[in-house]
């Protein structure tokens, strides 16, 4: 499976590439994630409640930051399993590039590969599930971007970087893993 895309971000690119290695932020915005522990070396692991169909798991999952060259672009790789749904593996390359003062464009590359009761219920299906995680993903990480943009405009400070500004696109891969696994 091959998910990829372009995004308008409302926001310079050094606070769209903090906001994506925020992982409070991040938490937020991807659909059914309940946790993203650091293991150290740009090495993440997380939870995720999701459900594509009629498949419905906890996925635990681990994440490596690659090729990182902020804040224009990183790989991040992935995998995570289910006992009853089965797994995920793959990449996604994200790149960031500034538009203006106040949009940044993100554009994304992911492949995955799924095995299990996933790769059973149909790549039509996994697709769509994987295609709407990305929309919300999306939807709350602009609405973010915006509201940290919000004070700036108003003549306040801009808010204090991230304190972890090394985490990087597991928000894309959560949305795609989301996308790809629940609603």
């Amino acid at each position: 499976m091959e998910l990829k895309g372009e995004r308008l971000l409302p926001a310079d690119r050094a606070t769209a590439w903090a906001a994506l290695n925020d992982i409070e932020i991040l938490k937020q915005c991807v659909p059914g994630c309940e946790e993203i522990v650091p293991l150290g070396d740009n090495r993440y692991e997380t939870t995720l409640n999701t459900a594509i169909g009629p498949v419905r798991a906890k996925f635990k999952g681990k994440l490596e930051l690659a090729d990182i060259d902020a804040p224009n672009a990183y790989t991040l790789k992935f995998e995570g399993s289910s006992s009853n749904a089965g797994f995920a593996r793959g990449e996604a390359r994200v790149t960031l590039s500034e538009v203006d003062a106040r949009e940044t464009k993100l554009g994304f590359v992911a492949s995955a590969h799924v095995g299990g009761k996933l790769a059973q219920i149909g790549s039509r299906l996994v697709d769509a599930a994987a295609g709407a995680m990305a929309d919300k993903f999306f939807e709350a990480f602009g609405a973010q971007l915006a509201a940290r943009a919000a004070p700036v405009e108003a003549g306040a400070p801009p808010p204090a970087p991230p304190p972890q500004a090394s985490f990087g696109f597991w928000s894309l891969l959560k949305a795609f893993l989301k996308r790809l696994f629940g609603r």
